[in-house]
């Protein structure tokens, strides 16, 4: 499998581009990364590591996309960024997935037009996992579309479902609509609209959950729309990192919270590894044609690796392929035209 990995994409880029790609490549089977960016600054950069030049591979690309740029304005101006030159490698058949840490709105925007939606879908979405008291979650959308209309949610519900069974293995996965109460009147027009049309297309659909109740682990798929979506993620990120460093600063103050953490060194551990986005690599934008993971703009070397591992997956389990079908084949397709608003 061959990825393609925009160099220049992140925070940290091109450091932890490199460093990720490299460490990708030592650890996954199969796969080689093609670095798309600025060849002078990346060679640099692989100077600096070991790794089997056989299986990494430069694309040059003039141009870098700022993470403050307007994401048409990119597009349409910068036709040989990395993120533009990336996709167009998948597009040609160079390269199999599209790997980005950089501007969200830009790779959003690029992947619709130059890979396209897959027939059926008018909003592609960002599916996020996130950890529960049982497993993990996923979280349809989480930032690709802050504005929605109520077919665009439930076509996020189809793509999450499938998402969840595929690559999580989950028979019937139980799909939940993020809200403000549990009771169907609850919450605003769209979601009230939302509610009664997952309640009549998914036998799944258990009803609202509130946002204290997605972290149970009573529910696989949440869907909302992005504005929504991107604050709870945001919120659930900052909280466990607050969380994490209150701890620390406790411990600090006593001995006696000094002799405990010798003894609950591995849960803190385990507990920083469950709420770490970067063990989480990048979430896939489902509903186009080809993989696409967006990556965190804060993307250390290990957060691209493990997105360039989420890449993998995708392409192996074939999700696009199981999202087409899924459009295509379901008894309740003509219904789902009926969702016009």
């Amino acid at each position: 499998m061959r990825i393609a990995l925009d160099a220049m994409g992140g925070d940290h880029a091109p450091a932890a581009t490199v460093e990720g790609a490299v460490e990708a490549i030592k650890k996954i089977r199969g796969i080689s990364v093609i670095l798309v960016g600025n060849e002078a600054v990346i060679i640099k950069e692989l100077k600096k590591k070991g790794y089997p030049a056989s299986k990494i591979s430069i694309k040059h690309a003039s141009q870098t996309v700022g993470m403050d740029e307007s994401a048409v304005a990119a597009f349409r101006r910068k036709k040989d960024s990395s993120i533009r030159v990336a996709f167009e490698l998948v597009k040609s058949g160079e390269a199999d997935a599209v790997v980005s840490a950089g501007n969200s709105g830009v790779v959003m925007t690029t992947a619709l037009y130059v890979l396209g939606r897959i027939p059926g879908v008018d909003r592609p979405a960002i599916a996020t996992v996130m950890p529960t008291l049982k497993g993990s979650f996923v979280l349809i959308d989480a930032g690709a579309n802050v504005d929605c209309k109520p077919k665009h949610m439930v076509q996020f519900a189809i793509m999450g479902e499938a998402y969840a069974k595929h690559v999580f293995n989950i028979k019937d996965p139980k799909i939940g609509l993020l809200g403000i109460g549990e009771e169907d009147i609850k919450g605003n027009e769209l979601t009230r609209v939302v509610f009664k049309y997952l309640k009549a297309l998914h036998k799944n659909f258990i009803g609202n959950v509130e946002g204290k109740d997605i972290f149970l682990g009573d529910v696989d798929v949440v869907v909302c729309d992005g504005f929504i979506g991107n604050i709870a993620l945001k919120i659930s990120e900052g909280l466990a990192e607050a969380v994490t460093k209150m701890l620390k600063m406790e411990i600090k103050k006593r001995t006696s919270g000094k002799l405990g953490y010798l003894f609950l060194k591995n849960a803190f551990r385990s507990f920083k590894k469950k709420t770490d986005y970067s063990e989480y690599g990048g979430a896939p934008l489902l509903g186009v044609t080809r993989p696409c993971i967006i990556g965190h703009g804060r993307s250390t070397g290990r957060a691209i690796k493990n997105a360039i591992k989420v890449a993998v997956e995708l392409h192996h389990k074939g999700v696009v392929d199981v999202i087409t079908e899924e459009f295509s084949t379901r008894v309740d397709r003509r219904e789902l035209v009926a969702v016009s608003k």
